[in-house]
């Protein structure tokens, strides 16, 4: 005989468990005073739950229009926390920048495939404008390119946890001062040289040269000289 297990919900607080069950947040959220009878918790209880869902990205809060649930998003979770990992040691970035080149190579496929023609023109946009910056005068380093050209790459996978993964991966190498990072003009062109043929095997739907390109680019970066 199969004993069935009682399902549990999820260890949630009272404000988050009325988010996820109430479509209608999207528009807006009843007053405080309202959620406090409603909920049967105390104004100053839903009040430090309302500002725990807002750190979390989950609600937005503004004076006129009041609270309203927001589209869901890993990101704003995972900054925080890796936020504190950053402030506690540096060197938590290191492990961080492990995991995310597994999250980068284990979904290439799929993500790659999943790219509109659009989204390939701003790709080869992206590979324009940095090269631009690079060859101008002044010389400028192209920080947000390189941002844009990872994150689109992935952007339509269309699943918030590695996005957010992601997301928080480049407001962390900005935090530690990587952005700021020149390393010298040789070594930027090789970095772009790879993020050249990245874009081209995508466009050219040479998915494996991407693949292999963008190994070789992460390869350069962790040997990158200091």
């Amino acid at each position: 005989m199969m004993i069935q297990r009682e399902r549990t919900s999820p260890d949630i607080s009272e404000f988050l468990r009325y988010l996820a069950s109430h479509p209608e947040a999207e528009n807006s959220l009843p007053t405080l005073n309202e959620l406090s009878r409603e909920l049967g918790i105390s104004v100053a209880g839903l009040r430090e739950q309302l500002e725990v869902a807002r750190a979390l990205g989950l609600v937005e809060v503004r004076p006129r229009t009041g609270t309203r649930r927001l589209a869901y998003s890993f990101a704003p979770a995972v900054k925080q926390s890796l936020a504190y990992a950053l402030a506690l040691s540096q060197t938590h970035f290191n492990k961080y920048s492990e995991l995310r080149v597994h999250i980068e190579t284990a979904y290439w496929d799929e993500a790659v495939t999943l790219l509109t023609g659009e989204d390939k023109r701003e790709l080869e946009n992206i590979i324009t404008l940095a090269f631009d910056k690079l060859h101008g005068n002044p010389i400028q380093v192209p920080n947000e390119e390189h941002r844009r050209m990872h994150l689109l790459i992935y952007s339509r996978l269309n699943n918030p946890f590695v996005t957010g993964l992601l997301e928080a991966y480049w407001e962390a190498y900005e935090s530690v001062g990587l952005n700021m990072y020149a390393g010298g003009m040789d070594y930027l062109e090789k970095v772009w040289g790879y993020h050249k043929v990245i874009v081209e095997s995508i466009c050219s739907g040479n998915y494996a040269a991407g693949r292999k390109a963008l190994v070789a680019h992460i390869d350069l970066f962790a040997h990158r000289p200091l």
